[in-house]
């Protein structure tokens, strides 16, 4: 609805509409405005999401999480199209090319709802003969570590190197993506093999809304995690035999440990990079964490269930500060309902995903640098975590 509309409204009911100074803007323009009212008098202020950019990436995040979700997506392109907009138009809200949003459309038209689902595609005619063709496939139905590579997955630079190093065959990384493609692969992303969850324990989750409501409690979501040197990968090429990929990942030394809590109610991030995660680092970050506790607020932690979050040595302390200081845990092997894990998700994101880093103090520069953003109350971790 447009301001002039908006003011035309208004002036039937008997009120009086005024717009911000400080948001000046033409009498046609429309968007979403928020209805106030002080003393008798309306006012409209324009709706705006506080770090615009950042919150894109985290929903975009959310939406390739499952194929439904994609699905949905697509649908939701097509029906803007169909209402009126242009592909450029659809493809810069949702943030895809336009020739993206035109291949939605094609494919909706050829096949209706079940051509904008995802299916298998044919491959380009092949480049190699055959007899280094189906060694090649064979290859990779192993894993790299079966050549030597430290690499846990095949992507474009390690096919490259082992081509070269192998069959004396010089391909780019580009091309070793188009290779993939070629022998039927798709390009998708790991699915983690978690334990089932018991429904009857995850239901406890209420508690956490029912505590989000009071006025003396302040929740705050804690966790650890391990930033690797070898960064983030979102994706990785599947043989087209395989449908759902699980990803087992190597143990490794080379990465960055590091407390973070995340508070539900404002945002605000604690952290704290540690040698080793054990009862002694745990509890030094709990007094850290004591320390920006608010005043007439009890804290309320939200964990899992590591070893050391009940370990005995915790409670002298958990008895001194028990006005304070509540720890709540989770029910076992649900690490979906801990807010905190998008707050990992995102840093990696943001501060590792396609880089590459020579050395850990590379990588702990990095995330320090995403963290800092997230010192004080802030409405991207707030939304991003907030419990309603």
């Amino acid at each position: 609805m447009s301001r002039t509309q908006m003011s035309a409204r208004a002036k039937r009911l008997g009120m009086r509409l005024s717009f911000p100074a400080t948001a000046p803007c033409a009498s046609g323009e429309t968007g979403v405005f928020e209805l106030r009212f002080n003393d008798g008098e309306a006012t409209m202020r324009k709706l705006e999401i506080a770090d615009p950019q950042i919150m894109q990436v985290a929903i975009q995040q959310e939406i390739e999480r499952s194929e439904e979700s994609r699905y949905d997506h697509r649908l939701h392109g097509v029906l803007l199209v169909s209402s009126g907009y242009s592909c450029t138009e659809v493809g810069q809200l949702f943030g895809q090319a336009a020739t993206t949003v035109q291949r939605w459309v094609q494919r909706f038209e050829r096949g209706g709802f079940e051509g904008l689902r995802e299916g298998e595609r044919p491959g380009r005619p092949r480049t190699l003969d055959e007899s280094q063709w189906a060694r090649i496939e064979a290859d990779l139905r192993k894993t790299p570590r079966d050549f030597g590579f430290e690499a846990g997955l095949w992507d474009g630079p390690v096919l490259s190197e082992h081509l070269r190093q192998c069959y004396g065959i010089e391909l780019g990384v580009r091309q070793c993506q188009r290779l993939f493609r070629q022998m039927g692969f798709r390009l998708r992303k790991p699915r983690p093999q978690v334990a089932q969850s018991d429904p009857v324990r995850v239901a406890t989750v209420k508690k956490l809304r029912r505590l989000a409501k009071r006025d003396d409690v302040e929740l705050w979501s804690l966790d650890e995690c391990h930033f690797q040197q070898h960064g983030s990968r979102c994706r990785m090429w599947l043989a087209p035999e395989v449908r759902d990929q699980v990803l087992m990942h190597a143990p490794t030394r080379k990465s960055v440990a590091c407390f973070g809590a995340v508070s539900l109610s404002t945002g605000r991030f604690v952290w704290q990079v540690c040698p080793i995660f054990n009862a002694e680092t745990f509890m030094s970050f709990l007094r850290r964490l004591l320390r920006h506790r608010r005043r007439g607020k009890r804290i309320v932690v939200v964990l899992d269930n590591a070893k050391y979050h009940h370990a005995n040595m915790l409670k002298p302390m958990l008895h001194k500060y028990r006005r304070d200081l509540t720890l709540l845990f989770l029910p076992p092997y649900s690490p979906q309902l801990a807010p905190i894990e998008r707050v990992w998700k995102l840093t990696r994101r943001l501060a590792l995903h396609n880089r590459y880093f020579a050395t850990l103090a590379e990588v702990l520069s990095a995330v320090e640098a995403c963290f800092r953003h997230w010192i004080g109350p802030n409405e991207v971790l707030r939304i991003l975590c907030c419990i309603i």
